[in-house]
């Protein structure tokens, strides 16, 4: 196991022992006793870490039977400094700058010590090398939601000419849905569905038509659509939005047929593919305008979602 890096035996995170309001059940540790790398993983000094809709399900026990035991350190998405690698890991070396969300299946036993620690462990791949253009900020806040954006599309065959509605288009996956639609699969026409304030926001990413939700049924607008990619959970209307043939992929519940449910894989081959696109600035990652929060409160890392959504 290579490292030239002064490792401690225990770490700084934040944990919670019970389930509750994430406010108030998450806790700060001192004494967390830092994770030791498997073959197949890397010890990663965190830099900077981001949270996700899911931590919240997580926290307040909706998943408690197939999470990871108590006490959590919650966190999926992570951008850092590898410290330590393990026997077969050949894609990354200590020194080097990488990105992933940590957990290759979201819902079922993630990691006990998340990215909301000074130290992680994550398997080499789910991790990719981070773009040089981007900070570890903007990095941390990629990758579940752009890993979901690009395998949702692949999901239903997205390609060059289709047209697509984007359901929560101002959103973490939805604004990345967007950008990846229009610069990596070249779609034809971009809608996205976004509230009164929001619209401006949908277009500077790239949608080609507006809809405002609380003004408007989306459904029932003439045209339709190749694709409908829902990122609210309103698959049952989402149907109704896409044409003969058309396709509709789901990443909330309830997944009404014929939506297709998805719901990813942690794949770092994926933000490799995406690296190019990256950095080159024609996608971007889109942070809160009150982020990064610093890390002596405990919420320091909300995802924008929250913002956006």
């Amino acid at each position: 196991m290579a490292s030239t890096h002064s490792i401690p035996s225990h770490t700084k995170a934040w944990v919670y022992s019970q389930y509750g309001i994430i406010e108030d059940v998450l806790k700060f540790d001192p004494n967390v006793p830092t994770p030791h790398p498997k073959e197949d993983q890397v010890l990663i000094k965190v830099v900077a870490a981001a949270l996700n809709p899911v931590e919240i399900k997580r926290a307040l026990g909706q998943l408690k039977d197939i999470d990871s035991p108590l006490p959590t350190v919650p966190g999926y998405d992570v951008a850092g400094v590898v410290v330590s690698v393990g026997e077969k890991v050949n894609k990354f070396k200590v020194g080097d700058e990488v990105y992933g969300d940590i957990n290759e299946t979201a819902l079922n036993n993630p990691k006990t010590v998340g990215s909301l620690s000074e130290y992680t462990v994550a398997e080499e791949k789910v991790l990719a090398h981070k773009p040089s253009n981007l900070s570890f900020v903007e990095a941390a806040s990629l990758p579940l939601a752009i890993i979901t954006a690009y395998q949702g599309l692949e999901r239903v065959e997205f390609s060059s000419g289709k047209s697509l509605l984007v359901l929560g288009g101002a959103g973490g996956v939805g604004s990345l849905v967007i950008q990846l639609a229009k610069h990596v699969f070249e779609a034809s026409r971009i809608a996205a569905t976004a509230s009164t304030t929001k619209l401006e926001f949908l277009r500077k990413l790239g949608a080609d038509l507006a809809i405002d939700y609380t003004k408007e049924n989306y459904e029932e607008i003439t045209e339709k659509f190749d694709v409908v990619y829902d990122a609210v959970g309103d698959s049952e209307r989402a149907v109704k939005a896409a044409n003969e043939g058309g396709k509709v992929v789901t990443i909330l519940p309830p997944g009404t047929p014929p939506a297709i449910p998805f719901l990813l894989t942690s794949d770092g081959a994926v933000l490799e593919k995406l690296q190019p696109y990256l950095e080159n600035g024609r996608v971007r990652p889109i942070l809160d305008p009150k982020s990064p929060f610093p890390p002596g409160t405990p919420l320091f890392c909300i995802s924008w979602f929250f913002k956006y959504n």
